[in-house]
Formats: C-alpha cells, structure tokens, sequence
C-alpha cells in the first residue's frame, strides 16, 4: 500500500465559532463548496463530486474514499472541469441531498485546521485536522469550543449527513 493516496484526520463537532476570529488566524481561506454523491447504479459507483468557489475561482473534483480504519482512508481525486461537474449531477443518488457548505480553513501550530460551517446547523460546526500518521497529537486552538470528537461517530460523515442532518440536542 505504499503509493496508496491516504486521508488520515480526526474530526470534531464544535460549537458554532465566531466568523471574525476565524477570519483573523493565519493563511485563513473561505471556501464556499456543493458536494454530491453519484448514484450505486452508475459507472461512478461510491463517488462524490464537489464544486469549490474561492476569491470567485472555481474549480471541481471526483473523489473516490475507501475506509482502512476509523482514522484512515483512502481517497483517490481528480480534478475535472465544470462542465463534467454539471455532467455528472445527471448521476446523483437522489436518496443524498447535496451538501451545501462553507469550509474556514487556517494554519494552528503547524497543522491546518478545516471548519465546515453547514447550511442546515446554526449551533454547531465540524473541524477535520488532517495527520502525518494515526499517532499524531491533535493539538485545536482554545478558541474552538470542542462538543466531541466525531472520528469513528459514522453518522457525521458527510455522506451520512447528505442522507439525514443529525438535529441532536447539545448541551
């Protein structure tokens, strides 16, 4: 599995955070981004494709995620044009809405810290932090008000979130 492309990160439900201190920690970047999962019946079987829009540069990709463990994953992407984007929406598994949301993402102590903020949460956001390896210390900054650590909760997979938004209380 050497030249295996692998996802390995640790995710966490936070309470909502304050826009304008994220928009000051460094390298902060907004993206506003349309996920969509294709259909089990088609040639692209387990894919997901995403429109991402930054400073008003758009640009797409197919991925394909596969789960090694909890932690890790591997996940082959491509880049593809708009216009296979739009193309590929004709295959969306209509059993998934698709995911609407913003990603704030910033630099903290060496790793870079990605917060989904979600069209249909108003209390509460997501944080990913991708590692080195599974031994790697997670280290968020104070200001990320942490509910729990969601990395083995299958239920706030994006996926799982496109077939239903947990409405769960939090305390």
């Amino acid at each position: 599995m050497n030249n295996v492309p692998l996802e390995i990160e640790r995710k966490y439900l936070i309470r909502m955070p304050s826009l304008d201190l994220l928009q000051k920690q460094n390298g902060y970047k907004d993206t506003e981004m349309l996920q969509m999962y294709l259909s089990q019946n088609s040639d692209y079987a387990g894919m997901r494709i995403r429109k991402s829009v930054m400073d008003g540069v758009v640009s797409c990709k197919r991925t394909y995620k596969r789960d090694i463990t909890p932690l890790k994953r591997v996940e082959i992407e491509e880049d593809i044009t708009l216009e296979e984007f739009n193309s590929l929406t004709a295959y969306r598994d209509l059993k998934y809405s698709p995911i609407h949301k913003h990603r704030h993402s910033f630099e903290y102590k060496g790793q870079t810290v990605e917060l989904d903020i979600y069209d249909f949460w108003q209390d509460r956001a997501t944080v990913e932090v991708e590692m080195r390896d599974e031994a790697q210390q997670v280290e968020l900054p104070p200001f990320l008000e942490v509910i729990k650590e969601v990395t083995e909760d299958l239920r706030y997979r994006n996926r799982s979130l496109a077939k239903s938004a947990i409405t769960e209380e939090i305390n």
